[in-house]
């Protein structure tokens, strides 16, 4: 299976986060803003330049750097209809 990232994921589309990878300060300064492993992501919108990237998560809307969403890998949500 392929790794994915939060990086990789186009405006409008959503994942569940599996994992969040580095270390240290990075990596708790993403779990304390609510970026968890099972947790659903959306990717709202992107900057011009492609940085950084606003997702909604736990009913909030967070922007971080495209290298932040690097440590975030992800895995598709399922399509929900409605």
């Amino acid at each position: 299976m392929v790794k994915r990232t939060l990086n990789e994921l186009d405006a409008g589309q959503s994942a569940t986060v599996t994992r969040i990878a580095g270390r240290g300060a990075i990596r708790q300064r993403l779990m304390d803003m609510g970026v968890m492993r099972g947790t659903q992501v959306r990717v709202e919108r992107r900057a011009p330049l492609g940085d950084p990237i606003q997702i909604a998560i736990k009913g909030y809307y967070l922007a971080i750097r495209s290298a932040e969403a690097q440590f975030i890998e992800i895995e598709n949500a399922p399509n929900v209809s409605g």
